[in-house]
């Protein structure tokens, strides 16, 4: 990791707000490449189930329209109420066969996904070239995955739901508000949908073959649901998706930062980190303070702290502003305190916003 001060045009980009920011078609691309969303977990359906594939495009419209709808150029929407190996791709493929009809991926895109979009996509990922190609359409294009507070490695919560399922028991009072906040519903066998595949072990055992196309991982560490959750999720988590599986831990085991060096705050110290990362899969920056949703344009005021940075993955160049300083505790009278790193700014901006100016740079 290079911690050296960045130049400063490289801080002014840091810093930029999203009302300079052109939307529309002639600037919904992303370094250059057309941009394909694929959202997360909407716990909506599991109550409602929607009727029909316009429904859930409907919904899918929504989950995006805080920030990313009007820098895409497709989405993959997919209703929660079915499984990946199911309905959602049953789903999932229509859409790619339009994306693959309308060559948008001619010149490569790069795929944007949130929570179990993560895992939604690397099942894409890994079957829609067979999947096109049997029906003699070209395979998409893909450069990179954006993946925001990915939920790739499972949750605990998704556990938690089916254990309550299946054991209703009074005393599991406390595990079912949080399992109810999760999934917004009281879990019954059968009607937990794609709950079901974030099981830890269950989400760690589907697609998981080694592939060429990187995947960007952004990590949150603030909290969702007035904090109910976070007793029950393994090391530190953003309320919804343990850090293991947002930064692309190998395995479950709850730990506290991407890196072994330096937390998620940004303080330069030992780390309980990941022991391995899954194949091509690249923590970029944590932020300890924005929520799991907040990831996604909502937020400001929280800093933003880079990992594997001032690097180029197959073309896509990911270059942010960082500093490196020092900051003594209020009851530090001597030494010259601890160091942090930083993306300067960041907390002056959303997540989004940061990541989409800093690579269209």
């Amino acid at each position: 990791m290079k911690t050296r001060k960045r130049s400063a045009c490289k801080t002014a980009l840091a810093v930029a707000i999203a009302g300079g920011l052109f939307a529309g078609t002639a600037h919904a691309q992303l370094g250059g490449h057309n941009v394909i969303l694929v959202h997360g977990f909407q716990q909506e359906d599991l109550a409602n189930p929607p009727a029909n594939l316009n429904e859930v495009k409907s919904a899918g419209e929504d989950y995006w329209r805080t920030f990313w709808l009007s820098r895409s150029d497709a989405r993959v929407d997919w209703g929660s109420d079915g499984r990946v190996e199911g309905n959602i791709a049953q789903q999932a493929y229509q859409q790619l066969r339009d994306i693959s009809q309308q060559g948008l991926c001619n010149d490569f895109c790069i795929v944007v996904s949130h929570s179990t979009g993560d895992l939604v996509t690397r099942y894409l990922l890994e079957n829609q070239a067979r999947w096109l190609q049997a029906d003699g359409l070209q395979p998409l294009k893909i450069l990179a995955a954006i993946d925001y507070s990915g939920a790739g490695g499972g949750t605990e919560l998704a556990d938690l739901a089916l254990n309550i399922a299946y054991n209703d028991s009074w005393y599991n009072w406390p595990l079912k508000q949080a399992v109810r906040a999760f999934t917004g519903i009281t879990p019954e066998p059968g009607k937990l949908g794609v709950v079901n595949d974030l099981q830890t072990n269950t989400a760690r055992n589907l697609a998981v073959s080694p592939n060429n196309i990187p995947r960007l991982r952004f990590v949150a560490g603030g909290s969702s649901y007035g904090g109910i959750t976070k007793p029950f999720i393994a090391g530190t988590d953003d309320g919804v998706v343990p850090t293991h599986s947002a930064c692309g831990a190998t395995t479950s085991n709850g730990i506290d930062s991407c890196s072994s060096s330096l937390s998620l705050a940004g303080k330069v110290s030992s780390q309980n980190g990941p022991s391995d990362l899954y194949y091509n899969h690249f923590p970029i920056l944590m932020n300890e303070g924005v929520s799991h949703s907040g990831v996604l344009g909502s937020e400001t005021g929280n800093i933003s702290v880079p990992v594997v940075n001032d690097t180029t993955l197959n073309g896509l160049r990911v270059d942010f502003a960082s500093r490196t300083y020092n900051k003594r505790a209020w009851w530090q009278w001597w030494g010259s305190g601890d160091r942090y790193i930083e993306v300067p700014g960041s907390d002056q901006t959303d997540m989004s916003t940061l990541v989409y100016n800093t690579l269209n740079n």
